[in-house]
């Protein structure tokens, strides 16, 4: 087995994008990323470069192919080689009943969550055929492993990226590429900044939608720092013999074990008992539906 030091020199001229990186995870992992020798270019909507940071910024827009097709073609430009495409961008809908966002707003959030990955990922292929390697981490989450009511629409976005990455991880390793996916749980990022409000809101779900969004604040305050995340994409970047899969934290850990080997009636009674889905009278708080 490698040692970290040798592969850090590994990857000495390496060239990364990370989306989503102005903030957050994307953040954390650019600057990881960089650290450990990679040329990185971090993207988003703005691309803003600031002096402070390790790596450059790009702008890019996940949802317009236009945006996609300009920002990949600048990197090899420059460098001539995509070795790792770390799809982070997204957003999420502040807890809300699935009900509660209009068929625009479901497609916004597969935009950017999913179908932005997918061409991300269709951008960057062409030349790691070329060069019969590549790396593709997708940041999944545990959302994408178990049910979470009162943001179907987030966790149907990430049971995609499970599913699309799995399958897209087979088609790929004869030609030297792999496909990863990275599942964190909470993570203390900018929660309000990255998350809309429903656009239909029904008062039938008033006062379960405003307990869920308190838990949900506090939840992502007392999670792991992004940089938690950001080591795990590191290593699921140099691994020699890579998973499919990596947890990211102790709590993502322990669901992901959960789901797997519990039985599904007590994974779906505890959901439910989590969220007092059965009996919630409107004084009532609901506990984080993954507490520690």
């Amino acid at each position: 087995m490698s040692t970290r030091s040798e592969q850090t020199n590994r990857s000495a001229k390496q060239v990364a994008i990370v989306t989503g990186a102005s903030s957050g995870i994307g953040e954390a992992t650019a600057e990881r990323l960089a650290k450990a020798g990679y040329q990185v270019y971090g993207t988003s909507r703005r691309g803003k470069q600031t002096s402070a940071r390790p790596f450059q910024m790009l702008s890019l827009d996940v949802t317009s192919d236009k945006s996609i097709e300009a920002a990949v073609q600048e990197v090899l430009r420059v460098d001539g080689r995509i070795d790792l495409l770390v799809n982070n961008a997204g957003f999420s809908i502040a807890p809300a009943a699935a009900e509660e966002s209009s068929m625009d707003q479901t497609r916004a959030i597969f935009e950017t969550n999913f179908f932005g990955l997918v061409q991300m990922t269709r951008a960057v292929l062409p030349q790691m055929r070329r060069q019969g390697s590549g790396r593709i981490i997708n940041i999944g989450s545990v959302l994408g492993l178990l049910p979470a009511p009162y943001m179907a629409l987030y966790s149907a976005t990430k049971h995609a990226v499970e599913g699309y990455s799995e399958s897209l991880d087979h088609e790929l390793r004869t030609s030297g590429i792999r496909v990863l996916v990275v599942e964190p749980a909470y993570t203390k990022t900018q929660f309000e900044a990255n998350t809309l409000e429903a656009d239909r809101q029904l008062d039938e779900h008033r006062e379960v939608r405003a307990a869920l969004r308190k838990v949900m604040t506090e939840a992502v305050a007392t999670g792991d720092a992004p940089i938690v995340v950001a080591e795990v994409v590191l290593k699921a970047a140099l691994a020699d013999s890579p998973k499919l899969r990596y947890t990211a934290g102790p709590l993502a850990a322990r669901l992901a074990m959960l789901r797997r080997f519990a039985p599904a009636g007590m994974v779906d009674g505890g959901v439910r008992k989590s969220l007092k889905l059965d009996a919630l009278p409107p004084s009532a708080s609901p506990t984080p539906l993954f507490a520690k």
